[in-house]
């Protein structure tokens, strides 16, 4: 392990490798989207949440074997795909419908703006490459990623066969 990277335990037994500067801070800025004009990986047990809160049919699509939420046509001129195109969750005032008004998020969502990868039996942890360039919630604050890596780091990741994060529609 080099110098830059450091284990840190999130859950009790459950490390990651980190791999970003331990002084970062994050927190999501009004009016910053942009990490929602991407497709949504979902995993089974977010599909099985999202169930409960919408209608899979209508929300989620199939893109090489996987299920993501759907990207719809947005209003918005800032903060969306090139194609013009968002998460169906994304409301028109920028605000995410399943976090405010269900109190949920899908498990990519909370990641980011980490990287996850699985990597020789252990999770390793990084800042994802595009959110340097378009993330505005990189050291605004200071809520330290490093001290709150459970609120980025659903359990869940730990059980998944496959939790690379660079996944996208």
């Amino acid at each position: 392990m080099s110098a830059d990277t450091r284990r840190v335990e999130v859950y009790p037994g459950r490390e990651v490798v980190v791999e970003f500067d331990p002084e970062l801070t994050f927190e999501c800025v009004d009016d910053c989207t942009w990490c929602c004009h991407h497709g949504v990986l979902l995993y089974d047990r977010d599909l099985l949440e999202l169930a409960q809160r919408a209608n899979l049919s209508e929300t989620t699509t199939d893109f090489r074997s996987e299920k993501f939420v759907t990207r719809e046509p947005k209003d918005r001129d800032d903060h969306v795909a090139e194609d013009g195109h968002a998460c169906a969750f994304l409301r028109e005032d920028g605000l995410c419908t399943l976090h405010l008004e269900e109190d949920w998020k899908p498990t990519r969502c909370s990641v980011f703006p980490l990287a996850v990868r699985l990597e020789d039996g252990d999770l390793h942890v990084d800042i994802r490459d595009s959110a340097h360039d378009h993330c505005d919630g990189l050291n605004v604050s200071e809520r330290s990623v490093i001290d709150n890596l459970e609120a980025f780091l659903p359990e869940v990741l730990w059980d998944l066969e496959n939790p690379d994060s660079e996944r996208e529609l």
